[in-house]
């Protein structure tokens, strides 16, 4: 389980590492917006990995993953800053 979590992480900083600009207009949207992708990596397997298995960020468009993740914070102890990390992960891993 744990180096299946590593794994998880590894290949989510690659796709962070590689991955072009999305688009946002401005830089510091962009730099905010990669920050949150890096920090969602790290907490899905801390969260979300325990219950689920991995699933490819285009199973949901971003509007369907914004639903899933606000039910999921109603039915966990999950913190706010962390939902939204994990959001914007599972929106750019597509």
């Amino acid at each position: 389980m744990r180096m299946r979590r590593g794994l998880i992480v590894v290949f989510a900083l690659a796709i962070a590492a590689i991955r072009p600009g999305i688009g946002v207009a401005s830089e510091e949207q962009s730099r905010e917006q990669r920050e949150l992708f890096v920090t969602g990596a790290k907490l899905w397997p801390v969260y979300c990995a325990q219950c689920h298995n991995a699933r490819p960020g285009s199973q949901f468009s971003p509007a369907q993953w914004d639903e899933i993740m606000m039910h999921m914070r109603t039915q966990s102890i999950i913190p706010a800053k962390d939902i939204r990390a994990i959001t914007e992960f599972l929106k750019q891993t597509r």
